[in-house]
């Protein structure tokens, strides 16, 4: 922990004077490998299971394939950038915020403060959806009154986020869940890929074709695909993933994006394209609601689905589960009788709220494209290359700043084009693939 002015920030000529900010959590005490598979299993978590029906039936073989490599390689880059940047200046940010703040000033710490926390809050309520999901699809294999409703399930999973979430008190105390989420993922991913393979080898041709209702279905389709492209592989708050990190921060943090974005995208890949040569533009947008085989192994895999995405939010909760705890002074053992019913106070709270937010929606929305045009595209990659921008601005040739410029602006467009693109999805109902969205929702219910 080291001593600093508080968490707000200080104006001088409109720039942050703070040194790294004081945390109740840990810091610099994690290995890089550790800190890759916090990464890892953002990527690897149950939302895979939803990637061939979202990305691969909008794009097809060509978008699809193509577009994949293209978001890796891109999403790989700027992440760089905001790594190379945790200790601009000479001072070491913890927080996605305050690197903002000491590059652009007062008003860009809030602003980036209030879209980081947005980012991280749609992704715990798809988190919520998910894991009830994949609960209410272990419950039906089990019992065919379906008496329980989605709803019930997402409260059941809003309970065991707040048990989880009570008994680890900071990112860095992960460590063994990490590896039981590794585990659980391979479970549900392998079991997909097992399945939907039978099912393919099995079944007549299959039917690629990209069904688009008129032109502009095509265009806003397309540009949704794309935001779910970038959802994919970005977390929004990798500054704080970094905190966690041993000195050299910074050679550290781009070995786990290394590890991240070379081992850990396979099985991510390979499920996302088995699934869709195997159902092809039929594919579901849960895929193990398509897949037929044994009970207990579609149980086994649905019951790992749910625990995976209990310790997967909690990685995305964390900064407001460290907000809250700094703020409040909760110091000391994690097992103080004080700070226990802290955390269930404040994060029990958080995630009632979160809970109850989920379970009313009328149905799944896309989570992945919305959250992808709202925040994914302006935090990781147009501050990302703005601030490397601001930043090493002296440094950079004319060619380069042009580079970083481009990037900008083309990322503000995509942003722009994929929030009304799913606008025009949600009111219209023109896309096809919003319609096997709902379909296979209230299938579940």
């Amino acid at each position: 922990m080291v001593a600093d002015n508080g968490d707000e920030p200080d104006d001088d000529n409109n720039k942050l004077t703070l040194h790294v900010p004081e945390t109740s959590h840990q810091i610099s005490t994690d290995s890089w490998f550790q800190a890759g598979f916090v990464l890892t299993t953002g990527i690897n978590s149950v939302f895979v299971l939803g990637y061939s029906g979202t990305i691969m039936v909008p794009l097809g073989w060509v978008g699809g394939v193509v577009g994949l490599l293209l978001a890796t390689a891109i999403s790989l880059y700027a992440n760089m950038l905001v790594a190379k940047l945790h200790e601009f200046d000479g001072k070491r940010h913890i927080r996605y915020r305050e690197l903002a703040g000491q590059i652009y000033g007062r008003e860009a710490y809030y602003i980036t403060w209030a879209l980081q926390y947005v980012n991280l809050f749609m992704i715990n309520i798809g988190y919520l959806i998910l894991g009830g999901s994949a609960l209410k699809a272990f419950y039906v294999l089990f019992n065919e009154e379906h008496t329980l409703k989605l709803p019930h399930f997402i409260a059941i999973e809003g309970v065991v986020c707040i048990l989880f979430a009570i008994s680890t008190p900071h990112l860095s105390s992960l460590r063994i869940w990490l590896g039981c989420s590794t585990v659980l993922s391979l479970i549900y991913i392998i079991v997909a890929c097992v399945l939907a393979t039978k099912d393919g080898l099995n079944a007549p041709p299959r039917d690629y074709t990209i069904h688009w209702t008129s032109t502009t279905s095509r265009i806003f389709s397309t540009i949704g695909a794309s935001a779910n492209l970038v959802f994919a592989f970005n977390t929004g708050m990798l500054p704080e993933i970094q905190a966690t990190v041993r000195q050299p921060a910074v050679k550290n943090m781009l070995k786990a994006l290394y590890f991240q974005f070379s081992v850990g995208v396979v099985p991510m890949y390979a499920v996302t394209f088995i699934g869709y040569w195997a159902y092809g533009s039929s594919t579901p947008t849960y895929l193990l609601n398509g897949a037929s085989g044994p009970l207990w192994v579609k149980a086994s895999a649905n019951m790992s689905a749910f625990l995976q995405s209990v310790i997967a939010l909690h990685i995305f909760a964390s900064p407001a589960y460290e907000y809250l705890d700094t703020k409040f002074g909760i110091t000391g053992s994690a097992l103080k009788l004080k700070n226990i019913a802290f955390r269930i106070l404040a994060r029990g709270s958080y995630l009632t709220i979160s809970t109850l937010v989920s379970a009313m929606l009328p149905f799944l929305g896309d989570f992945e494209s919305l959250t992808g045009a709202l925040s994914t595209f302006p935090l990781t990659f147009i501050l990302a290359n703005h601030m490397f921008l601001v930043a090493k601005k002296n440094k950079l040739s004319s060619l380069q700043q042009s580079w970083h410029w481009l990037n900008v602006g083309f990322f503000a467009l995509m942003s722009v084009a994929a929030t009304v693109a799913d606008e025009d999805e949600g009111v219209a109902d023109i896309e096809i693939t919003n319609s096997r969205l709902l379909r296979d929702v209230h299938a579940l219910r």
